[in-house]
């Protein structure tokens, strides 16, 4: 009997875990301008227990997961196919204070700077505090940083109330270098995220990266901002 019960709770776990394996991300259609605030606390719930989504922003749809759960971390870098210790570490804050959270101390042309492109479609590198390692366990020494200006990532950030990791949704195109379907998208990962926020077509050019941890921005790759030394 005890041999009999065991099987059937061994049976009962294998199952659930082929059904968690295989079950198919949600598709959630977004107002692209004005996200349903229930929408974006079903979000923001899934964010809290591991979950891992993919939303759009102000250039392209990333993908994206609670910067201060690391097995989500984790999950998010195996989705992508690299070592979590290799990752180039970029999330997206609500505001300048929020950055101040995960960076060192920075110049006041750097501040001015970000201050003045900020919300847009710009990544800044700058010195990571000692925050970032112990979240992530990490030798990272810098981070990348955006406040995109897109009202769905901001509000996702506010309500959840930690920064939400980010990493582009790219295409293996020859031409078009990101995906920009949510739907196409969608079929592509919906066995490795739970969420796919649908919030129309996304753009194809990324964020403008610029490097300011010598406390002179460098363009790194001229993306959709505009910069001008």
């Amino acid at each position: 009997m005890q041999v009999y019960l065991l099987k059937s709770i061994i049976a009962h776990i294998i199952i659930k875990l082929i059904l968690e394996k295989t079950m198919p991300a949600q598709y959630l259609e977004v107002h692209p301008k004005n996200p349903e605030s229930k929408k974006i606390k079903e979000v923001v719930d899934c964010l809290m227990g591991g979950g891992i989504i993919i939303y759009p922003t102000d250039t392209i749809y990333g993908l994206g997961c609670d910067l201060k759960n690391s097995k989500a971390v984790q999950r998010l870098c195996k989705a992508k196919g690299i070592k979590p210790e290799k990752i180039n570490l970029s999330f997206i804050c609500q505001d300048m204070s929020h950055i101040a959270e995960y960076t060192k101390n920075m110049p006041t042309n750097i501040f001015k700077l970000m201050k003045n492109l900020l919300p847009g479609p710009y990544t800044f590198i700058l010195d990571a505090n000692t925050n970032v390692p112990k979240i992530l366990d990490t030798k990272k020494k810098t981070v990348g940083i955006r406040i995109p200006n897109h009202p769905l990532p901001i509000e996702i950030v506010q309500l959840l109330g930690n920064p939400l990791v980010t990493t582009s949704i790219k295409s293996e195109d020859e031409i078009l270098e990101y995906t920009t379907d949510p739907e196409e998208i969608y079929e592509e990962y919906k066995h490795q995220v739970d969420i796919v926020i649908a919030a129309g077509y996304g753009g194809n050019v990324p964020s403008t990266i610029l490097d300011c941890t010598s406390g002179i921005p460098i363009l790194v790759r001229q993306g959709l901002g505009v910069f001008e030394p």
